[in-house]
């Protein structure tokens, strides 16, 4: 079996590395952008999860979780009342997808600054100027060693 290594990011006061610590598991929804939303329809049950938390004093990795179930439709396009809803997604036809992200462990925070420090990742596009994209791939090579720096 294949294992994929995966960064999604979270706002600190949001949903926090903590809290998803006292959820265990978690479904990954309100995701819309549609580049982020194929990446979350291609994990696969084991892959490996970094938790990133995102605009806050000292952005970077703080987590390690891991894909416990397979992307659904995410329930909250469904939803008149939520933030999230799509008006143009049917059940039929659903345009946003949610996995289950099960956690593992909290880790030291791995800056951006101290992750841009790495040659490995150097083609990321995690540590390039002006990424805003909420879900990353990573290599196998980016996963080992996060692994191991924490």
């Amino acid at each position: 079996m294949t294992i994929n290594y995966w960064l999604v990011k979270t706002e600190e006061d949001v949903y926090p590395i903590d809290k998803l610590k006292s959820d265990k598991e978690t479904l990954w929804d309100g995701v819309r952008n549609y580049q982020a939303r194929n990446y979350l329809k291609q994990m696969k049950k084991g892959d490996i999860v970094f938790i990133y938390h995102s605009n806050c004093k000292e952005p970077g990795i703080v987590g390690l979780g891991e894909i416990s179930k397979e992307a659904i439709p995410d329930p909250l396009q469904f939803v008149a009342s939520s933030d999230y809803y799509d008006p143009k997604s049917t059940k039929e036809s659903p345009r946003w997808f949610s996995p289950t992200i099960k956690y593992k462990k909290t880790i030291p925070n791995i800056s951006l600054e101290t992750l841009r420090q790495y040659s490995w990742m150097k083609d990321s596009p995690l540590t390039r100027t002006g990424n805003r994209l909420s879900v990353l791939s990573l290599t196998e090579r980016q996963g080992l060693e996060i692994i191991k720096s924490s």
